[in-house]
Order: C-alpha cells, then sequence, then structure tokens
C-alpha cells in the first residue's frame, strides 16, 4: 500500500487539503494502475520557522 507524505508550511485550509489529497490520490493511481482506495496520503503542517532553505530558516 503506497504512502505519499507532504510535508508544507501551515496555511492551507481543511478544503485545501481535502482537495491536495484527492488530487494526489487520482495522479498516483493513474500513473501507476494501483487502486485508488489503497493509496494513503498524509499532510504534515511545519511551521515556518522549522523549515531552512540554502541554509536559512524560513520563519
Amino acid at each position: 500500500m503506497p504512502l505519499i507524505q507532504i510535508s508544507q508550511t501551515t496555511g492551507l485550509t481543511t478544503e485545501q487539503k481535502r482537495a491536495t489529497i484527492e488530487a494526489v490520490t487520482k495522479a498516483y493511481a493513474e500513473a501507476t494502475g494501483k487502486d485508488p482506495a489503497k493509496v494513503w496520503v498524509t499532510i504534515t503542517d511545519v511551521p515556518a520557522e522549522n523549515w531552512g532553505v540554502g541554509g536559512s530558516p524560513l520563519g
């Protein structure tokens, strides 16, 4: 059973998260031929101060 994990800064609404999970599941299932009912997707909100890019924190 595939598990797709998305880490992102906070800010998406519940509806945006639902739409993202639906779209990612559909795209993965179409690309791989897997049953969408068996595709797991998690979204983890990470505060900006916990992210760093190029050696610098985002927050």
